[in-house]
């Protein structure tokens, strides 16, 4: 997974915890690398210290002997007291000529023996050449350090007269011990650190990102049908709260948009059914005002056929004046809000009683269970059932073997009714515009009838959905919860 996948909170938690184990692993390098220059300096100090103690003592020697004081007499006055020397300090020493020739060591020389028998003359340039007349060789063999000091041993005038040699062992098995034991006690107490870093590190981010975790959640819950509400996050820092401050304004202005809109909408719907009004309303006006007309033109009180012609004008006119009665009903009810006096119904009971009033064979009804219990309004129920089968009679008006099915069934929590005909189905261009008012395929009517059934489940909680294909039928489904 990519890093910028992750939530903020992911990433501030994860940046957290590795700057520790950053900064651990960086803590543990320098403590080893710490310890290593502390083991040299304490070699080099050590040796340093021995060298001038067996210096000290070898002076001693020298002023007490009774030998005389010089290089080819040194393996007699010391002839005794190497040993005891290296005894005290627990360190071989060896003694050249100032021409590099071993004079006298405290160990016995053999042929197959490491000790070197002469100085390199790089040995000796580098005593002579260095202010403090003392050089340090340091080498490996099998795996371990030795270091090997050279330095003047001097008579009572310090005069030189031999070169003292102490060949010197790094043991590091305690200090490495010590070393061990110390990232052991580091390690457990990283782990601590980590621990505490982990915890911290969850609530740290936790914190850093609950502001934006609220604003995030305003802004998800953010929608222009409905009144937003504003953010209030106390103790915030000047960045959220310039980001609050800009939402919150864009609320406001959010607020009177939707209101604009909404009253631009209202305004826009009364005026496309004003249209619509008028001209259903005019469409009966012209027959009424020919016959009108006519009737005025042609009237003649001496026509044997005056009272048949009368009767004639008086049905034409009674016959417009009842579609502008429909239509006037056909308006209101579609205007008017179901209202939701939620009745305990057997929805089963209801679907039949609205079948009542349809003759047709070819309807038929059927139910999976005699009593499924809704709340509904039982009028607009039966509304809803009526405008279904209307719709579904007059699509199988041209179908040799018309058929309906109205079937009745409960789903979980819900009440599904279902009204399938097998006529000629909906076209894929029209089916977007089904529940439009105003929308329809006959050549009269005015397209109220599913926008109407649409409005009054929607109302109950409910949905209308349909499946379609052309010359092969439609069905329509109607859900909403049981009681």
């Amino acid at each position: 997974m990519k890093l910028k996948n992750l939530s903020l909170r992911t990433r501030i938690f994860i940046a957290m915890i590795l700057l520790v184990l950053f900064a651990s692993i960086i803590i543990a390098f320098i403590s080893i690398f710490q310890y290593n220059e502390e083991t040299r300096d304490y070699h080099e100090q050590r040796l340093e210290r021995k060298e001038k103690a067996i210096q000290r003592h070898l002076m001693n020697v020298i002023k007490e002997t009774s030998y005389p004081v010089s290089t080819e007499k040194i393996p007699l006055i010391f002839r005794d007291e190497l040993n005891k020397i290296v005894d005290i300090h627990s360190l071989q020493i060896n003694l050249y000529d100032l021409e590099g020739s071993l004079l006298k060591s405290s160990r016995a020389v053999l042929a197959q023996d490491t000790l070197h028998q002469c100085l390199s003359a790089e040995i000796l340039n580098g005593i002579s050449n260095t202010a403090s007349h003392r050089y340090v060789d340091k080498h490996e063999e099998n795996g371990e350090t030795y270091q090997s000091s050279y330095t003047y041993l001097t008579d009572n005038k310090f005069k030189p007269i031999a070169i003292l040699n102490l060949p010197y062992l790094e043991k590091d098995d305690f200090l490495a011990r010590e070393l061990d034991e110390f990232l052991v006690r580091l390690g457990y107490a990283y782990l601590l650190v980590l621990i505490i870093a982990i915890g911290i590190a969850l609530w740290l981010s936790k914190y850093i990102t609950k502001s934006l975790q609220a604003i995030s959640d305003k802004i998800n819950e953010t929608r222009l049908e409905k009144r937003n509400e504003k953010i209030i996050i106390d103790d915030m820092s000047e960045e959220i709260f310039t980001l609050v401050s800009s939402y919150n304004s864009m609320i406001d202005e959010l607020q009177e948009s939707a209101v604009k809109l909404a009253t631009s909408e209202r305004e826009q719907a009364w005026r496309e059914m004003a249209k619509q009004v008028a001209h259903e309303i005019k469409n009966p006006l012209t027959p009424m005002r020919l016959t009108v007309q006519n009737f005025q033109r042609k009237f003649d009180p001496k026509d044997p056929n005056i009272i048949s012609k009368v009767d004639e004008y008086s049905k034409t006119l009674i016959q417009q004046i009842d579609t502008m009665s429909s239509i006037a009903s056909a308006f209101s009810t579609f205007a008017k809000m179901p209202a939701q006096q939620n009745e305990n119904l057997n929805v089963v009971e209801i679907v039949k009683l609205a079948l009542d009033i349809f003759n047709e064979e070819f309807i038929i009804f059927t139910t999976e269970k005699e009593d499924i219990i809704a709340k509904f309004d039982r009028t607009q129920l039966i509304r809803v059932v009526t405008n279904l089968v209307k719709n579904a009679i007059q699509a199988i008006s041209k179908i040799d073997s018309p058929q309906i099915i109205v079937h009745v069934s409960e789903l979980q929590d819900n009440v599904v009714v279902t009204v399938a005909d097998n006529g000629i189905g909906v076209s894929e261009e029209n089916k977007n515009k089904v529940f439009e008012p105003k929308f329809t395929t006959k050549s009269s009517g005015m397209g109220l009838g599913l926008a109407m059934v649409k409005n009054i489940v929607e109302t109950y909680g409910g949905n209308i959905s349909f499946e379609s294909k052309k010359e092969n039928g439609t069905v329509f489904k109607v859900v909403f919860p049981k009681a």
